[in-house]
């Protein structure tokens, strides 16, 4: 004890060293935690920006950045975007903050942002933003490389590099994949060139991401001395380049109409042998998350003979892996043995199918195949974009037989469908009466093929936009199974029209009852017979309420459509654009137009005018069905807008030209329109 004693005498000052020590130890951890969280990027002008969190509530302005976000998983930390932006996941919890064009500094600051996202061309808002103290990463892409550059940046920015690493991996892979395919090919380059324009022929310049997709798809891109995002045509030009194919999106189309009818426009190779492609505008214009799917699907409608040759194939044929279904529907269905989604090379390209294994033969009902027995496997394929065009030269038998080799499985005993949703977008729902349960997979897309049946032409078959496979574990006579099909078909009619989905050929008037491509698959089920599937049946009912709770989960997973969506899209859905009917108003106004455009935008992004606006697409449709012969009421209500707007009493003008937008809401647009021109150069916000 003493010795102990003397021990601590002797070194009194240890115990304090060691506190000290231990103080300052926890003091440079904390130093070097703090510089690792510590964020250093640059922006595409080379800004540079440090972070000393990741940021939590992100507002972005450029389309493009926000579809990154959503993909590398950051989509809970978008917290504000564009209109452009309202089919992306997760859009019903995010303020919309106007168009790319006019967005609203009001609507940016609502969300108290800790990061902006912008392009260049939002100079005056940057400059806000800046002088607020509010970090701005400006965004842009001239190349791909800049592209793939600016993912791996958000994915560090936002935690999620992980997965921003495998998306530029995933793109560069399918690039070589492109690349070696057309290599094996040994064909000559093809002249293509991307249609531009409204009043003259445009392109884009040698020097822009969009000249380099062309060339990635294995096409001789123009280069007629000029650079920039967008460059004029001359006819000798256009002649002298002679393109083989020509491709464009959106309203490309009435630059082409207006030309290509003349003299020397009409006279190149891609015109004369019908060589043009109107593609999706958010793949056409964007280096984006979807890029080398867009780059691989173009290659294809330019050397669609060559992708069809097996000889060029990269990838040979079979099972590239198999996942069980999230929900194991055997618990509900004893006769299923197996239900997995494989993923497998068919045509060079991965293809999904839903594949639901039976454990005796059964008797199926398919609207693509009619009656068929002794079916061992139904299911569901989806294929991909770059076999849309190979596929259709060898006929539907070879593509059958293609697709069953691929994934082991008998002609005599599987019954598909097919469709061009994606099979990751798979939705499954069950809806249960005492013993009787009705179980439902479903994909749906209703974006690019939507048609009001009885009011639309059909033009083209093309199987399979909104796919349903019918399972219960009762046992369906012949008689209930052809009867379920109408119980299906009427609640998936039901959805569309609860969401307003519209016709893609006639929406400005008329709403979708289907796409062009539907089909259903019923399995006769094993268990008590059950011979009626009507609507005043409990197993019509199970049926119809599966089906339509699938059909809506389904679209919201391939489209990101809801029922309350902005009303500035659903405008858009009626092919009426609000930037264009601004753009050709007749306001007398037009040395303050882009004032004018952003004033209409933005009293859209107003609940109250918003509301208006909603209200006047629901009437639309009904005085267009003739189930109202009088609007006089609503004529009031515009005033009353019109002059709540203007501030003043007002009367409201005809400012929209064109004669294909409906009454209705041709005059909910002149009472904003007039109320907004009365307003030009105030803030209104």
């Amino acid at each position: 004890m003493r010795l102990y004693l003397k021990y601590l005498l002797r070194n009194r000052y240890l115990p304090i060293f060691y506190i000290v020590a231990v103080l300052f130890t926890g003091l440079c951890l904390g130093s070097v935690t703090a510089l690792a969280a510590r964020i250093q990027v640059q922006d595409s002008t080379g800004a540079p920006l440090v972070f000393e969190q990741t940021p939590q509530r992100i507002v972005s302005l450029v389309p493009t950045a926000s579809e990154i976000l959503v993909t590398i998983g950051a989509g809970g930390r978008l917290k504000g975007a564009t209109y452009h932006d309202v089919t992306l996941s997760g859009s019903d919890k995010r303020e919309v903050v106007g168009g790319f064009f006019n967005p609203s500094y009001a609507h940016i600051k609502k969300v108290n942002p800790d990061l902006l996202i912008a392009s260049s061309f939002h100079r005056r808002i940057i400059k806000d933003a800046k002088a607020s103290g509010l970090k701005v990463f400006v965004y842009g892409t001239k190349s791909l490389a800049q592209a793939w550059a600016q993912m791996k940046t958000f994915g560090r920015i936002t935690g999620h590099e992980a997965r921003a690493l495998d998306l530029v991996k995933k793109n560069m892979d399918n690039l070589a994949h492109v690349k070696a395919k057309l290599d094996k090919a040994k064909m000559k380059y093809k002249r293509v060139i991307r249609l531009m324009g409204r009043d003259s022929i445009m392109t884009p310049g040698a020097d822009t991401f969009q000249a380099e997709m062309i060339r990635s798809a294995g096409g001789q891109a123009p280069d007629f001395g000029k650079t920039g995002n967008i460059v004029p045509v001359t006819l000798e030009e256009w002649t002298r380049f002679n393109p083989q194919v020509i491709y464009g999106c959106g309203d490309d189309k009435r630059v082409a109409e207006k030309f290509f009818s003349k003299p020397g426009w009409k006279d190149v190779d891609a015109v004369k042998n019908h060589q043009i492609y109107y593609l999706p505008c958010d793949l056409t214009c964007r280096a984006s998350v979807h890029t080398a799917d867009f780059v691989a699907y173009l290659s294809s409608l330019i050397y669609t003979q060559e992708f069809a040759d097996g000889e060029n194939d990269v990838h040979p044929p079979g099972v590239i892996d198999e996942t069980p279904l999230e929900l194991d529907i055997s618990k509900d269905l004893p006769y299923v043995e197996n239900a997995s989604i494989v993923n497998a090379y068919v045509f060079d390209y991965p293809n999904k199918t839903l594949a639901v294994d039976l454990k005796v033969p059964m008797t199926i009902l398919s609207t693509l195949e009619g009656w068929r027995d002794n079916i061992t496997t139904v299911g569901n394929h989806y294929t991909p974009p770059p076999t849309w065009m190979p596929g259709h030269l060898p006929g539907i038998d070879s593509v059958r037989t293609s697709i069953l080799g691929a994934i082991g499985r008998k002609t005599e005993t599987t019954a598909l469908l097919t469709t061009g949703a994606d099979m990751g977008n798979l939705s499954i729902r069950t809806e249960t009466f005492k013993n009787m349960k009705v179980t439902a997979l479903v994909t749906a897309g209703v974006m690019s093929n939507a048609v009001r049946m009885s009011a639309d032409e059909g033009v083209f078959y093309e199987p399979g936009t909104i796919n349903i496979l019918i399972f219960t574990n009762m046992h369906l006579t012949p008689r209930a199974m052809a009867r379920a099909i109408i119980s299906a078909t009427e609640a998936k009619t039901a959805l569309l029209e609860d969401l307003d989905i519209r016709s893609s050929y006639s929406g400005t008037k008329n709403p979708a009852t289907g796409t062009g491509t539907d089909n259903i698959l019923v399995v006769e089920g094993k268990g008590c017979a059950i011979d009626n599937a009507g609507g005043h049946s409990k197993m019509g009912e199970l049926i119809a309420k599966a089906v339509y709770a699938a059909v809506r989960n389904a679209v919201e997973k391939q489209n990101g459509v809801l029922a309350n969506r902005h009303v500035i899209q659903r405008l858009k859905e009626r092919n009426i654009s609000i930037y264009e009917i601004t753009s050709q108003a007749q306001c007398n106004c037009q040395q303050k137009k882009s004032e004018f455009n952003a004033m209409v935008e933005h009293l859209l992004l107003n609940k109250e005018i918003s509301g208006f606006m909603a209200s006047a697409l629901a009437l639309s449709d009904a005085y267009e069905r003739g189930q109202i012969s009088s609007i006089d009421a609503f004529d009031l209500w515009c005033g009353q807008i019109a002059e709540k707007i203007a501030g003043q009493p007002i009367d409201i003008m005809d400012m929209i030209w064109d004669d294909r937008v409906p009454i209705v809401i041709k005059k909910a647009l002149n009472a904003v329109m007039t109320g907004a021109k009365d307003r030009v150069g105030e803030n209104i916000e």
